[in-house]
């Protein structure tokens, strides 16, 4: 893998300033004051928000906030994506503090499900991106210990001991150039669709290392402008628009979330 850990290290340590206000509708016995958090962007919302729990105890009752859920201007924060993506999908272009609004428990759906259910989504989100790098040969070597590593490292936001692990799923043959095809995913605030993904290598048949504006230009093109237009998209990774000459490998080896997808946000562009 090169060596690049500073900048394996500052994606890690990102973080989100946040508010988080009760929901105006919601009665309770004295007024909720608002609760500041720093959210790592490599986290899930369920896993970091204990403390958001325990602050709206205090004036809710202790069922509603189990199940808690948290919307954002009206739309609702899915609990399976990384804070880093659901903030650079819905709120990329606004003030911080990012504004989340807390709501007490839905009858009809589970908002806010146990770590062990976002353990397991997570590590099936492993599973599937060392299917796509490796034929699902580094991940099957490992013993259950190390992916109980590699969840650790996330759930207790251990750097070190998350990559101890996690370098090996970035491994490959020095002569093949990179891996077996790119786990991403581009999601679309535009569009119905949860997110595209299809099968994309690293490297193309004439030994061309693909970039960023390659995969785009392959997958949605509609995201590059034209030489003689403004621009109408922006693509953010990490909270930052890296230039689409940048090679897709070194990207899925450095920009990966913990569950080992390049999580790319295609969003409008601000109007000036």
């Amino acid at each position: 893998m090169a060596d690049d850990k500073d900048v394996l290290r500052d994606v890690w340590f990102g973080r989100i300033p946040t508010c988080f206000t009760l929901y105006q509708d919601e009665i309770t016995e004295r007024e909720a004051e608002p609760f500041y958090l720093l959210l790592p962007r490599m986290s899930y919302l369920t896993l970091v928000t204990d403390k958001v729990k325990k602050h709206f105890l205090k004036v809710m009752k202790a069922e509603d906030i189990e199940e808690m859920w948290f919307d954002f201007e009206g739309t609702s924060l899915k609990w399976h994506y990384p804070i880093g993506l659901l903030f650079d999908l819905h709120a990329s272009n606004t003030a911080l503090p990012w504004s989340i609004t807390v709501r007490p428990a839905c009858r009809d759906l589970l908002h806010c499900p146990s770590n062990s259910v976002i353990e397991a989504h997570f590590m099936s989100s492993i599973k599937e991106a060392d299917a796509l790098k490796h034929k699902s040969q580094v991940i099957n070597d490992m013993q259950k210990k190390d992916h109980k590593q590699l969840w650790m490292g996330l759930q207790n936001d251990k750097f070190d001991q998350f990559w101890a692990m996690n370098r090996k799923l970035m491994e490959y043959p020095t002569e093949e150039g990179g891996f077996r095809y790119i786990p991403f995913r581009i999601y679309l605030t535009m569009s119905d669709r949860p997110f595209i993904q299809k099968l994309f290598r690293p490297i193309s048949p004439d030994g061309h290392t693909h970039t960023l504006g390659d995969l785009l230009k392959e997958v949605y093109p509609v995201a590059i402008p034209n030489d003689d237009e403004s621009k109408h998209y922006q693509v953010v990774i990490h909270g930052i628009e890296p230039l689409l000459e940048t090679p897709l490998q070194w990207l899925s080896e450095h920009l990966s979330h913990p569950d080992n997808f390049l999580h790319i946000s295609v969003i409008p562009a601000p109007s000036d």
